[in-house]
C-alpha cells in the first residue's frame, strides 16, 4: 500500500446507474490519462490544467469507449496528496470495467481497500483518527452518526488529543533530561507541577472515556429492547415500528425464540430495535435459551419497552415484573417505557390504573395501530439524554482502548511521583502514555494497526 505505484478503482457502488466515477492516483497518473483521454478542446497538456474539469472521450487506441468528464488534481492539492484524476463516465458496468482494464493496461494497479485514504494518511493529508472518520462517514445512516463523523473528520477529536500530548511531552522531556544527569541528582521536572498536570489530564481523559457510551450510541444506534410475556404483541409492535413483517406474528405462545433485530431512523436518530423471546415460566431447553437471551438484551439496551396486555394483566403483576427487570438493570441511566397494549379490548378502566402513572406509560392498540406515535415521541425524548454530551465525543473502540491505557499509565506516573520513586520508572510510564495517545492520531503506529484499519474500508476510498 505504501509503494509508489499508480492505483485505480471504481469509487461508486457496483451495478448500473446514470453515472460512475473511476479514481486514479499516483506518480504516473497524468501520463496514463494522457494516453487514454482525448479532450474535446485541445490545448495544454493535462498536467498543466490542475483543478479543472475537461470533457472528452475515453479511447482504447481509435476505439471510443465512452464520453466522459475528468477532474484533474495536481499534487499536493488532492485527496491523496498525489497527482489524481477522477473519471466521470456513464454507469454501465461494461463501460466501467472496460475503462478500468484500459487504465491497468497502461500501467495502473488495482487499489486495495482503503488505499486512497491510506495514501492521504501517509502524505499527511489526514491523521489516523480523521482517516477512520472517513469510513464512519461512509457508513453513517442517521443525522447523529453523520454529524459526529463530520466533526471528527474535520479534526475535532485530533486537536483535543494533540493538546493533551503536547502538554505531556514537555514534562516527559524534562524527566528524560534528568536521566541524562542522574549522577548529579538534579530535578528538572518539578513533581508537584507534574502531579497537577496529571490530575488535569486525568479529568480530561476520563471525560473522553465516558463520552464513548454516547459516541457508540450515536454511531451504531440506540439499542431498544421490546420485552414482555408471550402473546402480548411484541412482534406486532416491532413490525409496525419497522413498517415491515420482520417478525412472525402468531397466537401460539413462544413463537419468537431468539432475538430479532433491525434498525430505523426517527428524526435523524438511529434506533436498533430488538424483539425478544417472551418471558414465561421455564419450558423446553430452546425456550429457556431464548429467555436467557432476553435478559442479556435487557442489560445491553439503553431503552426498554415493557409491553403487556392491559386487558389481562393485573397491576400487581405489572409492578412485580418491573421490579424483576430492575434486578437486571445495573446502569442508572437506562430508560424504561411501559407500554399498555390492547386498549381496544378494555371494557372498563382496570383496577389500580393510577399506579401505572408512576411510570412513563403509553397506552396503545398495536392491532389497530392506535397511539403508535406516542411510542416514537417517548423514544425521541429518551434518546435526548442518551445522545447528549458536551465537547469532544469518542465513538471508536480503538480510541477508547488507547485512552483507557493512557489513563492507566498516567495514574502510575502520579503514584510514582507521590511516592518519590526514581525517574527511570516515571519516564517509562510517560513513554507508554505518549505512545497510546500518539497511536490514536497515527503519530506512533505499526503496520499491523494500519492494515487492520484500512482493510475495513471499501475499495475506491
Amino acid at each position: 500500500m505504501t509503494e509508489n505505484s499508480t492505483i485505480c478503482a471504481i469509487a461508486t457502488p457496483s451495478g448500473s446507474g446514470a453515472l460512475a466515477i473511476i479514481r486514479l492516483s499516483g506518480k504516473n497518473t497524468f501520463e496514463i490519462i494522457h494516453n487514454v483521454f482525448n479532450p474535446a478542446f485541445k490545448g495544454r497538456y493535462i498536467a498543466e490544467r490542475p483543478n479543472t474539469v475537461l470533457f472528452g472521450t475515453i479511447q482504447d487506441g481509435t476505439e471510443i469507449l465512452d464520453e466522459a468528464l475528468i477532474s484533474i488534481f495536481k499534487a499536493p492539492n488532492s485527496y491523496t496528496g498525489e497527482d489524481s484524476v477522477e473519471i466521470s463516465c456513464h454507469g454501465s458496468p461494461y463501460i466501467q470495467q472496460q475503462i478500468l482494464q484500459l487504465l491497468i493496461r497502461h500501467g495502473a494497479s488495482m487499489a486495495k481497500p482503503g488505499e486512497f485514504t491510506m495514501r492521504a494518511f501517509i502524505n499527511n493529508k489526514l491523521d489516523l483518527s480523521q482517516a477512520e472518520a472517513v469510513a464512519d462517514l461512509i457508513a453513517s445512516n442517521s443525522k447523529a452518526s453523520h454529524d459526529l463523523a463530520i466533526k471528527q473528520m474535520r479534526g475535532g477529536f485530533s486537536s483535543t488529543i494533540s493538546v493533551l500530548r503536547k502538554q505531556l511531552i514537555h514534562f516527559s522531556s524534562l524527566i528524560e533530561l534528568e536521566l541524562d544527569f542522574s549522577e548529579e541528582d538534579v530535578e528538572f521536572a518539578k513533581r508537584d507541577e507534574l502531579i497537577e498536570l496529571l490530575e488535569k489530564l486525568n479529568k480530561e481523559i476520563t471525560l473522553l472515556i465516558q463520552s464513548f457510551a454516547v459516541g457508540n450510541v450515536m454511531k451504531n444506534g440506540i439499542p431498544v429492547a421490546i420485552i414482555g410475556n408471550p402473546n402480548v404483541g411484541k412482534s406486532t409492535l416491532l413490525n409496525i415500528l419497522l413498517n415491515e413483517d420482520k417478525a412472525i406474528v402468531s397466537d401460539i405462545p413462544g413463537t419468537t425464540r431468539d432475538a430479532i433485530e433491525d434498525t430505523i431512523v426517527i428524526k435523524g436518530i438511529s434506533f436498533r430495535f430488538i424483539d425478544t423471546a417472551g418471558l414465561r415460566e421455564p419450558g423446553d431447553k430452546v425456550e429457556n435459551m431464548g429467555i436467557e437471551k432476553t435478559y442479556e438484551k435487557i442489560e445491553q439496551a439503553c431503552i426498554i419497552l415493557y409491553l403487556f396486555d392491559i386487558s389481562q394483566t393485573t397491576i400487581e403483576e405489572i409492578i412485580s415484573t418491573i421490579n424483576d427487570f430492575k434486578k437486571h438493570i445495573h446502569a442508572p441511566d437506562k430508560k424504561l417505557i411501559v407500554v399498555a397494549n390492547m386498549i381496544d379490548k378494555l371494557v372498563e378502566m382496570p383496577k389500580g390504573f393510577r399506579e401505572l402513572l408512576k411510570f412513563e406509560t403509553v397506552f396503545i392498540s398495536a392491532k389497530r395501530r392506535e397511539n403508535i406515535n406516542l411510542i416514537t415521541e417517548s423514544l425521541l425524548k429518551s434518546a435526548g439524554s442518551a445522545t447528549k454530551a458536551e465537547g469532544t465525543i469518542v465513538s471508536n473502540a480503538r480510541h477508547y482502548e488507547a485512552l483507557m491505557k493512557t489513563n492507566e499509565a498516567l495514574l502510575r506516573v502520579k503514584k510514582s511521583c507521590e511516592q518519590k520513586i526514581a525517574a527511570d520508572f516515571i519516564a517509562q510510564d510517560l513513554r507508554e502514555a505518549l505512545h497510546y495517545l500518539g497511536s490514536i492520531t497515527g503519530e506512533i503506529t505499526s503496520d499491523d494497526i494500519l492494515k487492520n484499519i484500512f482493510a475495513n474500508f471499501c475499495i475506491g476510498k
